[in-house]
């Protein structure tokens, strides 16, 4: 019989704390959950008090199989998943499955896999909470009663197959509001003045205390400056300090990563849990910035070490977020001293990320001198100012300093030495025509921060929410040309004022999050129906009812049935209206007919359509960044240039189109998905014809994903060979041999079977 049985989260996590504990111990992981509500039914039994009716999905049996022999043959058990609610849940999950009393299971829990955490954690168990286990359980019936109540409804009355969430709907809402104020800004300009002055031989770069709306305004200032005598009127120089950021939390990890790094929000957690599974950092979902004592005497040493005692100073950080409730440590190194660690590219990038962070959070302010010149001229009605800043101590600077979101570097440049009153002969002054920007889109980093801010979620739903309303197209990921205009610069130079036009560019983009149409109009809907769904406030209480329950102030089953009564009412009078949602807008008249093109909504997304009375009218449907609110009559006939004939191959046309998988070129009755980086109105016939002999060499084996299709893939299944695609399965018909099955025969038996259905 074997002494100890721990079980954790995941196989990676097993293998760390299996070198920690020795041999008397057995490590098993469960692989996340191992039960989960019901799928083919609603999984909630409303009538006796919502209670939720747990399965053990097909993909978990074998485990739970494997897990319950261990089990009998373990003397004891130690349930090891993580301390949030999600693990809480898992451990009292596997409390009942393998038939252990929760008062009696040995529960323990660690924020770092060192030997150190996880000794003690030994030493220390407890038994399984059941508020935290409560307000998961919450969460999840909440959030199944609201997406299994609401997705019908979208079939019903725009388009079949979409869906709503309880968090996710609300974070498309931000997009949506976010696109109409840039749709309705409108961007104004005015001149900025900037003067050059020679002061004992230094050029000093001015600006002007005052802006001015017109070009003539502009003009007429510089045309006072003609002739002007300048000095020194005013010298300041202040001491100040700056402060580093207090150690990451998920969400400023996110934002961080994404700033410096170019990490997705899936992508950084993706890392973070490599790191913590593998013993290099402290827990990654958590809203605290506490540090320990210990980690905090282990960097003091580290600092003095490496910079000097001279660099190093103790701070304790409290949290200031709305609704915080995870009881973990920032997010830290495990070893202040592993200045790197192995793993990835990716990996070690963001190690070095929260390594320095965590050390800067430890470190003695900047010290620097701001200084500030007060150029004037001889009767005082014009002012011209330059400010500097001189870093005087580096301090934790000399480790890491914290991005913006708004990319412009601070102004730190070093001014002269001057004297009060000192001549300064002027060079040269500038008056240039700046345009006020629109609202930012919103990056997946700042709509973390957005949704932060609001008290929407919490640190372990910011990544599943962001890539979940991306699956689902109600948001994509894209990038923009920068647009150029022209500007107005006016020179006063040498007594002589002259003009310069120059060309700007503007508004460009990368990787910022666009609603997609759908997401436009599923929104619209459930805020008009929904309102306290979609309402940022209500969706912030609902999460604060949660923690009341963790924290035992609730029971959970009252609080679901105090949201569910009115939200029952909302979806039987919303079924009871009988007209569905039709979407139309004109834009405008096809150059080459004359006829209108419309904007509709159909069965397969937004299309445009020109109206020429025929049976057959031209269809066109719509890109997926493109919005139906906002596409142009210009974007939509671009779009109306497909189908295109590009060639001859094999005796047949190249022809390029779009469908419902996304775009392709077609070939003796065969059809290949274009690449992500090919541009169906641009691709030529030598690019398309090696897609198909790429296509046609290409073996596709069981389990394998495709590059062209994400989330589709091959499978073997109890029944046979199969196609997963969209959380939906997909019978491989008798005679296709799955190993050699195209992408195209793929979607052919998706498509096939949908429309049976």
């Amino acid at each position: 019989m074997e002494k100890n049985l721990v079980i954790v989260e995941s196989p990676a996590k097993a293998k760390t704390i299996k070198k920690i504990l020795g041999d008397d111990f057995v490590v098993m992981s469960s692989y996340g959950h191992i039960r989960d509500l019901q799928k083919k039914n609603l999984g909630i039994d409303i009538e006796h008090d919502f209670n939720p009716e747990y399965e053990i999905p097909e993909d978990k049996k074998k485990t739970v199989i494997e897990l319950k022999t261990a089990a009998k043959k373990a003397e004891t058990v130690w349930l090891a998943s993580d301390e949030d609610r999600e693990g809480e849940a898992i451990s009292w999950h596997l409390s009942i499955v393998l038939g252990l009393d929760p008062k009696e299971t040995k529960r323990i829990v660690f924020h770092e896999i060192t030997k150190d955490a996880i000794k003690n954690a030994i030493s220390n168990p407890r038994i399984i909470n059941m508020d935290t286990v409560n307000a998961q359980q919450a969460r999840r019936i909440l959030d199944r009663l609201v997406g299994f109540s609401l997705s019908p409804l979208l079939w019903k009355k725009i388009k079949r197959d979409l869906s709503a969430g309880r968090v996710q709907s609300v974070a498309v809402k931000l997009l949506v509001e976010r696109e109409r104020e840039i749709n309705d800004f409108k961007s104004k300009s005015e001149y900025k003045v900037v003067g050059y002055f020679n002061v004992d031989n230094n050029i000093i770069k001015t600006e002007l205390n005052k802006k001015f709306k017109t070009k003539k305004e502009a003009e007429e200032f510089l045309k006072s400056c003609i002739n002007q005598e300048f000095h020194v009127s005013d010298i300041t120089k202040k001491p100040g300090k700056k402060s580093p950021a207090p150690p990451f939390t998920t969400s400023t990890l996110q934002q961080e990563a994404g700033r410096k790094l170019g990490y997705s929000v899936s992508q950084t957690m993706k890392y973070a849990q490599t790191l913590y599974e593998n013993g290099h950092i402290t827990y990654m979902r958590t809203d605290s910035l506490n540090l320990s004592a210990l980690a905090i005497n282990s960097m003091k040493k580290t600092i003095s070490k490496n910079y000097g005692e001279n660099y190093s100073k103790e701070r304790k950080y409290t949290t200031k977020t709305k609704g915080a409730q995870e009881a973990h440590e920032a997010i830290r190194p495990s070893y202040s001293d592993n200045q790197t660690v192995e793993g990835t590219r990716q990996e070690k990038k963001l190690y070095e990320l929260i390594w320095k962070r965590a050390l800067a959070s430890q470190m003695s302010d900047a010290l620097v001198e701001k200084t500030t010149i007060t150029i004037n001229n001889t009767s005082n009605n014009i002012s011209f100012i330059a400010t500097g800043e001189v870093i005087t101590f580096d301090g934790f600077l000399k480790l890491y300093k914290e991005s913006t979101d708004d990319e412009q570097d601070e102004d730190v440049s070093i001014l002269p030495q001057v004297a009060l009153n000192q001549i300064a002969m002027m060079q040269k002054i500038e008056a240039q025509e700046k345009y006020s920007n629109s609202p930012a889109r919103y990056t997946e980093a700042s709509l973390v921060k957005k949704m932060e801010e609001l008290g929407i979620g919490r640190p372990s739903t910011y990544a599943p929410t962001i890539s979940t309303i991306q699956q689902r197209e109600y948001v994509v990921k894209s990038s923009s040309e920068a647009k150029t205009r022209e500007v107005n610069l006016l020179i006063l130079e040498k007594n002589a004022i002259k003009t310069k036009i120059l060309n700007e560019k503007y508004n460009s983009e990368v990787n910022k999050l666009y609603p997609t149409s759908m997401g436009v109009l599923v929104t619209d809907y459930l805020s008009t129906h929904f309102n306290d769904i979609m309402d940022y406030n209500f969706t912030a209480q609902v999460e604060e009812k949660f923690d009341d329950i963790e924290e035992g102030k609730l029971t959970w089953n009252e609080m679901i049935k105090q949201f569910y009564a009115p939200f029952f009412i909302q979806i039987e009078n919303s079924l009871k209206e009988k007209e569905t949602t039709k979407w139309e807008r004109e834009l405008g008249n096809d150059p080459k007919t004359g006829f209108p093109i419309i904007l509709k909504l159909g069965k397969f997304g937004p299309y445009a359509t020109i109206e020429d009375g025929s049976e057959k009218p031209i269809h066109a449907s719509l890109k997926k960044n493109q919005n139906i609110e906002t596409v142009s009559l210009e974007e939509v006939l671009e779009l109306f240039k497909l189908p295109r004939n590009i060639g001859i191959y094999e005796n047949d046309d190249l022809i390029i189109a779009i469908g419902r998988f996304g775009p392709y070129v077609k070939n003796n009755s065969a059809f290949y998905s274009l690449a992500k980086q090919d541009d169906p109105y641009t691709i030529v016939a030598e690019r398309a014809i090696e897609i198909i002999e790429q296509k046609k060499l290409q073996k596709l084996q069981v389990g394998r994903t495709f590059e062209e299709m994400e989330g589709l893939k091959i499978l073997s299944g109890k029944f046979g060979p199969y196609i997963s695609y969209g959380g939906k399965n997909y019978k491989i018909p008798k005679g296709n041999n799955p190993d050699i099955i195209t992408l195209e025969e793929c979607k052919k038996i998706i498509e096939n079977k949908d429309k049976k259905k």
